[in-house]
């Protein structure tokens, strides 16, 4: 199983190209169900859950075409890829498929709508929380559709089609809310999403159905209108760049020190995290082009934060910056109102140095002169590059066991850092 080792204490200066975003990957890519013509994604992240992805979609029909170069022939540009569902084969979804990918679930909507009918295995436990699929079915069932749940797997039907409605979500969710709008793109009549989540990935998905002739206002505001359409076509998209990638390369320039410029970062939709970064003591510039981040010599100074739904700051987050402040100076606070379990990173945090204490789903981090190199253990995706960043500061040497969860959402991870000056490289076997 591989590692990634890392030899800490090099500043990282340089330029880091940010990478599609995988959060607005996979909802695009799924949309291809929705229509029986080609959708073209461009700058989609070569990801282990893009790949996955892509059998899952398969399973339903969808081919996939990925065009242009191969990986480390053009740096970290993004693939293109030609998703085509012109006939679908197969309306479910099997356990052992969506077991391995929560968002994975998402292709009820696109399935039910086009097709009438889907039965999409339940998607199972989660490593930082249950996100249970309640939202989900609610939304489904409030544009018409007649749901059963049968031995582990949700069965929906719309024999008629779907019926525009009104959705109100008792609580912001990402998932529902993609999940609601490409349903409703195809329903008849109108539909309006209350209470939908604001996050720019939303708004990406939006403006690539839109571009499929899907009829959408309000996409990033709390209110979401969608006018159904008889059929969707084809189109072209690129996805947006990925805005926790850049909140957690400005963190770890941030930890090192140096001075390092994220490519391509899209910067409206980073703004919270950017804010919290100036608090903390680093200087930071935004461009048209991206972000410049720098931290030459200043300490770092203690912030109290608590994750929100944009434009909030981040739960995908919360790690990174936990790592970043266990070497400030002070006391730091983090409240985590996202996920039940998202402190699993903690004692691995802990077997470098950190000095972090747990109540409830606040953690309180006392500021350390040091941290120490040693052989931990990834737990999560988010989890996982928090002790890469951790390890980039540690005296000595960290290996970081697990590291999969690294390859399902940070593209060429060890290239990006490495071509900073940090020394970092992936251990085989």
């Amino acid at each position: 199983m591989d590692r990634i080792c890392i030899t800490g204490g090099q500043q990282l200066n340089g330029t880091i190209a940010i990478s599609g975003a995988k959060n607005a990957a996979l909802p695009l890519m799924i949309a291809s169900l929705l229509t029986d013509e080609t959708l073209t994604l461009d700058n989609v992240p070569r990801l282990a859950d893009v790949a996955l992805l892509k059998r899952i979609l398969g399973n339903h029909g969808v081919d996939c075409l990925v065009k242009g170069k191969r990986a480390g022939q053009n740096g970290v540009a993004g693939e293109t890829i030609e998703l085509s569902a012109n006939e679908i084969v197969d309306t479910t979804a099997p356990y052992d498929l969506v077991s391995r990918m929560r968002a994975s679930f998402w292709v009820i909507g696109p399935l039910l709508a086009r097709m009438g009918a889907t039965r999409v295995s339940l998607p199972g436990g989660c490593a930082i929380g249950t996100r249970p699929v309640d939202f989900f079915i609610d939304a489904l069932k409030d544009l018409g559709a007649e749901i059963d749940i049968d031995a582990g797997y949700v069965v929906a039907r719309a024999p008629r089609g779907l019926t525009g409605g009104r959705i109100t979500f008792p609580h912001i969710s990402v998932g529902a809310t993609h999940v609601a709008m490409m349903a409703a793109t195809l329903a008849r009549g109108e539909t309006v999403i209350e209470n939908a989540a604001r996050e720019p990935e939303i708004v990406d998905l939006a403006t690539c159905l839109t571009r499929m002739g899907a009829e959408i206002t309000g996409a990033g505001t709390p209110t979401i209108r969608i006018q159904g359409v008889d059929r969707l076509h084809g189109a072209r998209h690129a996805v947006m760049p990925d805005r926790i990638e850049t909140g957690t390369y400005a963190f770890a320039t941030a930890m090192t020190g140096g001075d390092v410029f994220l490519e391509g970062a899209q910067v409206d939709t980073i703004e919270a995290p950017l804010t919290v970064l100036r608090g903390i003591g680093a200087d930071v510039e935004t461009t048209n082009s991206g972000v410049r981040v720098r931290r030459n010599g200043a300490g770092l100074a203690p912030v109290d934060v608590e994750t929100a739904p944009f434009p909030g700051f981040p739960t995908d987050l919360q790690a990174q910056l936990m790592a970043l402040v266990s070497r400030a100076d002070g006391t730091s606070h983090l409240r985590e109102t996202i996920f039940e379990n998202r402190f699993m990173h903690v004692q691995e945090l802990a077997r470098l140095g950190a000095d972090i204490h747990l109540d409830g789903q606040v953690a309180t981090v006392r500021g350390v002169d040091r941290l120490k190199g040693a052989e931990v253990m990834a737990t999560d995706l988010r989890a996982s590059v928090s002790l890469v960043i951790a390890g980039l500061a540690a005296e000595g040497e960290t290996v970081v066991n697990r590291v999969y969860h690294l390859d399902r959402g940070f593209e060429q991870l060890e290239a990006k850092l490495g071509g900073c000056g940090a020394e970092i490289e992936r251990l085989t076997g």
